[in-house]
């Protein structure tokens, strides 16, 4: 990838967050069977590496634009923030808080079956709540209020990471 192409330009996509999915997932096929190593299978142990790390970089490109989560972290880390280093200012106390409670209620969601109903509201409210957070997420960083984009991004990770959990102990009610 040259240096001032992005995984946005790499797949023809404009840099936002809300992405065309059917355009993305089109043009990572079109380009994955164009550069694919077994192409050059036959080629030199140059060409054969290079097409192995351009799989390897349209693989993680297109893992990265496809996950709201991750491609929220990639615009951050495109605009010059760093959202691995995380300070108090980061994190607010309310929303921590708030993740404790929430998590408390998944934790005492009855065992089994009985438990599939209000895990099934708790995670449309968390799915809820994702999308409020997203939409604070886009407006904060077309603002380029970058401080509040970075403590969104933040809560985001906290709520997607509930969502996961929640449908863990779905599948283990289920037997999954």
């Amino acid at each position: 990838m040259h240096p001032a192409e992005d995984f946005f330009s790499l797949f023809s996509l404009p840099r936002s967050f809300a992405v065309d999915k059917p355009a993305l997932t089109a043009n990572f096929r079109a380009l994955q069977a164009a550069s694919h190593p077994d192409k050059v299978a036959a080629g030199d142990e140059a060409a054969k590496l290079a097409a192995v790390q351009r799989s390897s970089l349209l693989n993680d490109a297109f893992a990265t634009l496809k996950s709201p989560l991750a491609r929220a972290g990639y615009l951050l880390r495109l605009a010059g923030i760093d959202v691995e280093a995380v300070s108090q200012s980061d994190l607010d106390p309310a929303v921590l808080f708030e993740q404790m409670q929430l998590r408390e209620s998944v934790a005492e969601a009855p065992a089994g079956e009985d438990g599939l109903a209000p895990l099934a509201a708790l995670k449309q409210e968390i799915g809820a709540r994702i999308e409020v957070r997203e939409a604070a997420f886009v407006a904060a960083l077309e603002a380029e209020e970058f401080s509040a984009t970075k403590r969104v991004f933040h809560e985001l990770q906290f709520l997607y990471k509930l969502f996961q959990e929640i449908e863990a102990s779905e599948e283990q009610r289920l037997g999954y």
